[in-house]
């Protein structure tokens, strides 16, 4: 017997997967490639984020949501989990390489430009974030999406968007403050 949800995948009027696929593609993927941008600091990282995350959507195509907003929270929370793997294949990386190697302390330039130091300084500060929490400060605070729009792209409640976006003020502004100093989740 076929469900009515089946039936519906196997209508005529529906687009093809391909065409909802383009479709997808064309609305969000400058938007989820500024959200990758800022949440790894490099361009071509996040050009692969944002391939990975529709090579994702087009391998679960059958299992994408239908809505229009559905489906771009899945492709939302699809690139901030492929940031996370790739925050956590870093970190590895990183200890393996203090272990193995010991390389020398990092010096810093006195001849950069303020301005640069200062984004610098943001960025290595959002670096420090848990990945959900960085996601929600880019979110809300760069590309200026209410609360509510933020907790729905993330899968989360309001309530805990909210109680994550303070969490992770107050872990910036402690990294602001005090640059050295290391930040507890």
């Amino acid at each position: 017997m076929i469900s009515t949800t089946e039936t519906a995948l196997l209508s005529p009027t529906l687009p093809s997967p391909e065409a909802r696929l383009a479709d997808l593609f064309d609305a969000h993927h400058q938007r989820l490639y500024r959200l990758a941008r800022r949440m790894c600091g490099h361009a071509e990282e996040a050009h692969d984020l944002v391939q990975e995350c529709f090579l994702r959507a087009a391998r679960h195509a059958r299992r994408l949501p239908t809505s229009a907003q559905g489906a771009e929270a899945w492709l939302v929370r699809t690139l901030v989990n492929l940031c996370r793997d790739g925050y956590r294949r870093a970190e590895v990386r990183q200890r393996a390489e203090e272990t193995v190697l010991r390389p020398d302390p990092r010096t810093t330039d006195d001849h950069t430009e303020e301005r640069l130091v200062h984004r610098r300084t943001v960025r290595d500060a959002l670096d420090s974030l848990d990945p959900k929490r960085r996601a929600i400060i880019v979110l809300h605070e760069l590309e200026d999406q209410p609360m509510r729009e933020v907790a729905r792209l993330l899968g989360i409640t309001p309530v805990t968007a909210r109680w994550h976006l303070a969490k992770a003020r107050r872990q910036l502004a402690t990294v602001l403050q005090s640059p050295t100093s290391e930040i507890d989740s």
